[in-house]
C-alpha cells in the first residue's frame, strides 16, 4: 500500500529499496527554503542495521501489509520474551533487540498485536497507555509547584520516566507507550 511520507510513523514496515524496514524514529523537517521532508530512522528487518533517510513530503513510500493476532506477553528468559496466541494457545519467541523500544513497557500479562507478514512476526504493537507503578522517586520538596518541574521516577518494569513532584512511590501511573511520558495517575 503506497502513503505519503509524511504519514510515516513509528513502528510501520515499510519496504524500501527491496527490503523491510521498522520505523524506529520520524521526524518532520521543513527547512527555510526548499521542500519540507520527513527524516526516518529505520532497522532492516534482516540484518538489523539502521540508517536514516529522508524523504520529500511529496514522496510515495510503500507500507507493508500486515495481518495482525492479539498475543499475550507471558514472560523474559535470559533475553527472550515469550507471548502466546489469545485463540490458538500457539507461543511465539523474540529476542531482546527485537523489542528494545518497548521492553520499557512490557509487563507479564499484557495484552499486544503482534504483526505478521505472511507467517512471519515482524512488529509487535503495545496499546497507546500501560498502567504501571512508580516503585521509586526522589522525596517531595515542600513548596514546590507541580507545573514545569519534573523529577524522575522508576517503574516496576525498571524504566526511568520523569513524574509530576507530587507523585510517591507506590503510586499507578498512565504511561503513553509511542512517547514514553506520563500521562495521569491510574
Amino acid at each position: 500500500m503506497q502513503i505519503n511520507a509524511p504519514s510515516i510513523r513509528k513502528g510501520m514496515i515499510l519496504e524500501v529499496d527491496g527490503n523491510l524496514w521498522r520505523v524506529m524514529k520520524t521526524q518532520h523537517v521543513t527547512p527555510g527554503k526548499g521542500v519540507a521532508c520527513m527524516q526516518v530512522e529505520m532497522r532492516n528487518i534482516e540484518t538489523g542495521n539502521k540508517t536514516n533517510k529522508r524523504f520529500n513530503s511529496t514522496e510515495r513510500v510503500e507500507q507493508v501489509t500486515l495481518s495482525q493476532r492479539n498475543m499475550q506477553f507471558l514472560y523474559e528468559d535470559t533475553g527472550k520474551y515469550h507471548f502466546m496466541d489469545q485463540e490458538t494457545y500457539e507461543q511465539i519467541e523474540f529476542d531482546a533487540a527485537f523489542l528494545e523500544d518497548i521492553t520499557p513497557y512490557l509487563l507479564p500479562e499484557t495484552e499486544v498485536i503482534v504483526e505478521f507478514h505472511d507467517v512471519r512476526a515482524l512488529n509487535v504493537r503495545l496499546p497507546q497507555t500501560v498502567v504501571l507503578e512508580v516503585v521509586e522517586c526522589d522525596a517531595t520538596i515542600k513548596g514546590q509547584t507541580a507545573t514545569g518541574s519534573y523529577k524522575p521516577g522508576k517503574l516496576e518494569t525498571g524504566a526511568t520516566i520523569m513524574v509530576p513532584p507530587y507523585l510517591e512511590a507506590g503510586t499507578k501511573i498512565k504511561v503513553n507507550t509511542e512517547t514514553g511520558e506520563y500521562m495521569e495517575r491510574a
